[in-house]
């Protein structure tokens, strides 16, 4: 199967405690065994499709159960995961 990169922001709405709701993300996303890099603003993981979108589906739930939450995900099949060859990681101006 494919792999493919994917650029979550989860925003958890009206809920006393967007660390928990967030950090249960990154967990769930690294029990499907995919790479997992947090940023300030969004969290980028790697993986086989198929287990993407499942942990994508069920981190969305376990937001959901925690209250309102919005997720926005861009993905793509094109985007080097940083550190590999033809990365902008490798490519960092002098």
């Amino acid at each position: 199967m494919k792999e493919i990169s994917a650029q979550v922001s989860l925003y958890p709405l009206r809920q006393q405690d967007l660390r928990t709701t967030i950090r249960s993300a990154w967990k769930i996303f690294e029990s499907h065994g995919l790479e997992v890099r947090p940023g300030a603003m969004s969290t980028v993981i790697w993986g086989e499709m198929g287990e993407v979108f499942d942990a994508l589906e069920e981190a969305f739930a376990i937001a959901g159960e925690a209250g309102d939450a919005v997720m926005v995900v861009t993905f793509s099949n094109a985007c080097p995961k940083p550190g590999s060859e033809g990365s902008s990681d490798n490519a960092r101006p002098k």
